[in-house]
């Protein structure tokens, strides 16, 4: 299999993750890409019509795409329990938390590097950071126990989208007022497969 990838994507990262906690890093080849919502590279456009990464292209089928269903397919095939049946629900829903936290931060990166500077809207960059701040809260009054428990991928969603917070907006400090998230991201932070998948530009 062939990973569609860039070092600084923490949808990627998610991808990277699970692949090393599932045993399956060596099944999978990094085709590197340089890709903005303005320029599509040709590898990400050939195995995504989004033109988005990661894509995961298989010699077997269809390539896969988004981060979601790539990492479904992966716990799938190497029959892990990261989608644990008795708690499903709860671990796609803090999955899916986590993805709309990085997609808000995303945004904020496109809106001030892609954008004219006389361009750039302020106002809607809060909203966006508005979004993570909710979504931080809801995660440490909420679903610290959830946190604390078994390895699954809600877990590692929300580690890599704490990750990036401190990459790409370390200035916004996510982790006052939040001492239980950063408490339990201090210990996440430490896997082998996170510190293999440090993002970088």
């Amino acid at each position: 299999m062939k990973l569609i990838h860039s070092p600084s994507s923490p949808f990627v990262r998610k991808v990277s993750v699970t692949l090393a906690e599932t045993g399956q890093s060596a099944d999978v080849t990094l085709e590197g890409v340089k890709t903005t919502a303005l320029s599509t590279a040709d590898a990400a456009a050939a195995a995504n019509p989004l033109g988005k990464i990661p894509a995961l292209v298989r010699p077997d089928g269809p390539a896969l795409y988004d981060s979601r269903v790539i990492c479904r397919y992966l716990v799938a095939r190497a029959k892990s329990d990261l989608y644990p049946e008795e708690r499903l629900w709860d671990v796609l829903t803090l999955e899916a938390t986590a993805d709309g936290m990085l997609e808000a931060a995303v945004l904020m990166v496109y809106e001030k590097r892609l954008r004219p500077e006389n361009m750039v809207f302020e106002d809607w960059i809060e909203a966006q950071w508005g979004k993570v701040a909710g979504a931080l809260d809801a995660l440490n009054e909420r679903w610290m126990s959830h946190l604390f428990g078994p390895l699954d991928m809600g877990q590692i969603a929300v580690g890599c989208a704490l990750g990036y917070l401190d990459f790409r907006h370390g200035d916004r400090n996510w982790r006052q007022g939040r001492d239980g998230l950063a408490g339990w991201y201090a210990e996440f932070a430490k896997r082998d497969s996170m510190l293999a998948t440090v993002p970088s530009d």
